[in-house]
């Protein structure tokens, strides 16, 4: 019988066509994926905070008594490690540290306070939109930046001011304000130019830019003037330092 190699070559061409076919649209597939990796990475890198992915990290701190508001609580006293925490809910009709926030959640701000929609819901500031992170996300925060401190301007008033999650604000106390961190949330703060370091309550919302001063929005964290004081910056204004999350574990 005899060989036909013209149509031997022709199946063997059709064969190498039928097998590239499904390998170039694997190879297409493929790109596509790694696409959309690389937009969500940019995506993320462009919320302004860090999140150091893996199991919770860091030391567990002990609470003593009550540091989370319920509907019938008022005021709050309790204790992590050495530091001391006096917490009053605000009257409403009080003015806000930070007056640029102009809604959360999509509402004015004291109703988003009083139907208690403040935790870690997306927030305006002049007309920019802030999405704060996951309270899983938070877990893992950790960032070294540069701090600053704020609030002297309350000392001027006649009654009190209010954090952005209903809190009455203290200059003195521990409290910070953070553009990302569920509210509230407690915080490590080490200064990195001396090594003193101690424990906030995030409260309040920012640093944002302002007229003034446009790069103050690059500030990781405000501190109160009191955690500024602990901290050894008060006079500075301003210092390098880590902030990372803590955990907590009531006794």
């Amino acid at each position: 019988m005899k060989s036909h190699p013209l149509s031997l070559r022709r199946i063997c061409e059709d064969l190498r066509t039928v097998t590239f076919l499904p390998l170039l649209l694997l190879l297409a597939i493929l790109n596509l994926a790694s696409c959309s990796v690389i937009e969500a990475t940019f995506s993320t890198i462009k919320t302004g905070y860090r999140v150091i992915k893996g199991t919770v990290k860091g030391t567990i701190w002990v609470v003593r008594g009550t540091y989370q508001f319920t509907k019938e609580t008022t005021k709050l006293v309790y204790r992590i490690g050495k530091f001391t925490f006096e917490v009053v809910r605000a009257p409403l009709e009080y003015p806000l540290v930070r007056d640029d926030v102009q809604t959360i959640d999509g509402l004015p701000v004291k109703e988003a306070i009083r139907l208690g929609r403040v935790k870690n819901a997306p927030y305006t500031v002049k007309g920019r939109h802030y999405v704060p992170m996951s309270v899983s996300s938070a877990q893992t925060y950790e960032e070294t930046g540069m701090a600053s401190w704020y609030g002297e301007e309350t000392l001027r008033q006649n009654n009190g001011s209010m954090t952005a999650n209903g809190e009455l604000f203290n200059p003195r106390a521990l409290t910070a304000a953070h553009k990302y961190l569920p509210l509230p949330t407690h915080v490590q703060v080490t200064n990195l130019e001396n090594g003193r370091s101690i424990v906030v309550r995030v409260n309040d919302r920012g640093p944002f830019p302002s007229q003034y001063n446009p790069d103050s929005g690059k500030r990781i964290i405000d501190l109160s003037e009191g955690a500024a004081e602990q901290l050894g910056f008060v006079d500075k204004g301003i210092a390098l330092v880590r902030v990372e999350t803590i955990q907590l574990e009531e006794s």
